[in-house]
């Protein structure tokens, strides 16, 4: 009569987890959904979703993600796909590779960044490119 209709991993897009302060976790971190880390994590971290380090957040380590708002502390290599937003209170060393960057004055970016290119050019044979 009643049917269990399976979820689909769309669903968990918008769900938050979350990491709170005072909590450290060493290890790697993969989720489906959005994510808030205002604890400490040693480790790797890749989402679907988008990835908020609060301003008492710290991770060493790498990170993979669509979106990212970063207010705390960041070390390692970071690659998100679409708009990363760095706050004024974002301390951000490493490697940087991003879709779109927002900075706001008074963060501290010591960092290698590069643009992700959206429209990525195939080189053909004969040399030349194809969009």
């Amino acid at each position: 009569m009643f049917e269990k209709v399976k979820k689909s991993s769309t669903e968990n897009l918008g769900k938050t987890n979350r990491i709170v302060e005072g909590t450290s976790i060493v290890g790697d971190i993969v989720s489906k959904a959005d994510f808030r880390l205002d604890g400490e994590l040693i480790g790797n971290f890749t989402s679907q979703g988008k990835l908020v380090i609060g301003a008492s957040g710290i991770v060493k380590g790498e990170i993979i993600c669509h979106n990212a708002d970063i207010e705390g502390e960041f070390q390692g290599k970071l690659k998100v796909l679409e708009v990363l937003n760095i706050k004024g209170t974002a301390r951000i060393h490493g490697e940087i590779a991003v879709g779109k960057l927002s900075i706001e004055p008074g963060a501290d970016f010591t960092a290698t960044c590069t643009m992700l290119n959206s429209n990525p050019v195939i080189l053909l044979e004969d040399g030349k490119g194809a969009e």
